[in-house]
């Protein structure tokens, strides 16, 4: 009897146990197994580290990157990354895109495009092109030397810039952008900074790109005050942290890395800023002015060239040389205000050599950049369309500078006064930007450019 007793405990006790358990177990259900596995969503969100400078290094390479662009015009591809390659060191590279906030599920092959021109530097402008995956509103896109799916943590992005938002021609912000390549050393050529920023102005540029590694004090107070306003458009160039830049352009007579400071690699650059947002663009150096001569602004000469040229994209303008050794003799333009303002007085120099078409004669272009792939200095690697050399009476460029054929004497030159045209407005433009910098020694008189033109006339 007592063991049936104990055997009916017992069974009571484990009832009152598994009673509990399965209580527990029901209360605990809804917060604890009620929710089922969703399906697997998008991978990781991304970008994870945006890179905020105009040169980023690419892990385990030795190479650059400097911007990424949308451009479908390639076949077959759609964005163009502009880096700086070790041209000994190339290797294949896979993209990997972020696609509106998550991280794409493969990566997609590169092709590697190095830039003909290398004047024989060890580094050479490069394009980086790859194809977007299906079903991807890319955002951003990196770099990787294997094909695996994962991301290391210190993977760099770009932003992908230029990306339309509709198939339809959109309308320009700008009708000229001129494109200035490097600044480097301390060049403080201020007076002639100032004046060729001020013509352009008056011949109808909207904006002008400039990529600055280094420049004198004084011109860096007047770029600021260019900057504030607008008009100039600063990009920091610090690619003399990265590489040792030459400061030639040839390495068996100059050495270093890469040509010109990357010269090659800023007018590129400046390309595919301006694509979507600037109708022309003007690819020349800061002591250059592309002037037209049969019409009064570059809108006019543009309109003209471009009903006559339809198809075209790209236009030569041939160089001319104005020594700067050689003065107007009637010193008009030796303003005492400019004084002790550092640079040449582009105004005093109106004597023109003509030039050796016997020899290499270089150029400088104007061009519609959605027609232009690659660049060099003096013409085109890769464009979409013909190129057309324009007449010398049509427009040339005036460029004071050192003389390149400094055996010529005075009289030997052609007398050239365009700029003169404009000077009752270029003038008092430039003494503002001067006094804005604090680099005017006194006041601007007015009675200065009536006098001297009467007693020049």
């Amino acid at each position: 009897m007592d063991k049936t007793n104990d055997l009916r405990r017992k069974l009571f006790f484990l009832f009152i146990v598994t009673f509990i358990c399965i209580c527990f177990i029901t209360v605990r259900t809804p917060w604890t197994y009620s929710s089922t596995p969703s399906p697997r969503g998008p991978p990781k969100t991304c970008p994870f580290l945006i890179s905020e400078e105009t040169i980023t290094p690419l892990n385990n390479t030795r190479h650059l990157l400097v911007s990424a662009y949308m451009d479908h015009r390639v076949n077959g591809l759609d964005i163009r990354i502009i880096g700086i390659f070790r041209r000994d060191s190339i290797q294949p590279l896979y993209c990997r895109f972020c696609c509106a906030g998550y991280l794409s599920s493969t990566t997609t092959p590169a092709t590697i495009l190095q830039h003909s021109d290398n004047f024989g530097f060890p580094f050479v402008t490069t394009d980086v092109m790859c194809q977007i995956p299906q079903k991807c509103s890319a955002t951003h896109v990196t770099l990787q030397t294997q094909p695996e799916s994962f991301i290391v943590p210190n993977q760099i992005w770009l932003p992908l810039r230029n990306k339309k938002t509709d198939g339809g021609e959109e309308e320009k912000k700008f009708d000229f952008t001129v494109c200035i390549s490097n600044l480097f050393g301390d060049y403080n050529n201020v007076l002639q900074f100032a004046q060729s920023l001020e013509m352009y102005r008056l011949l109808g540029v909207d904006r002008v790109v400039i990529y600055n590694t280094s420049c004198g004090p004084e011109l860096d107070r007047l770029l600021h005050g260019y900057s504030q306003e607008g008009f100039v458009e600063m990009v920091p160039w610090p690619i003399d942290q990265h590489l040792k830049p030459s400061p030639g352009w040839l390495f068996s007579e100059h050495g270093g890395d890469l040509h010109y400071y990357g010269q090659l690699t800023t007018l590129n650059e400046c390309i595919y800023r301006s694509m979507e947002r600037s109708r022309y663009v003007l690819l020349n150096d800061i002591d250059e002015i592309i002037m037209p001569y049969q019409h009064n602004d570059l809108k006019a000469l543009m309109k003209t060239l471009q009903e006559q040229h339809p198809k075209t994209g790209v236009f030569q303008i041939e160089n001319h040389i104005f020594p700067k050794k050689h003065f107007d003799p009637t010193g008009r333009f030796r303003l005492p205000q400019w004084r002790n303002v550092p640079g040449v007085n582009i105004l005093e120099h109106i004597y023109r050599e003509n030039p050796k078409r016997n020899i290499y004669h270089p150029y400088k272009m104007i061009v519609q950049p959605r027609m232009v792939e690659q660049t060099s200095v003096h013409e085109l690697l890769k464009t979409f369309g013909p190129v057309y050399r324009v007449p010398l009476e049509v427009c040339r460029i005036i460029h004071v500078r050192v003389a390149l054929q400094g055996a010529l004497k005075q009289e030997e030159l052609n007398v050239d006064k365009r700029l003169w045209d404009f000077y009752d407005k270029m003038i008092p433009n430039v003494d503002k930007a001067l006094r804005r910098a604090g680099l005017l020694s006194e006041e601007p008189q007015n009675w200065t450019y009536a006098q001297r033109n009467t007693s020049a006339a």
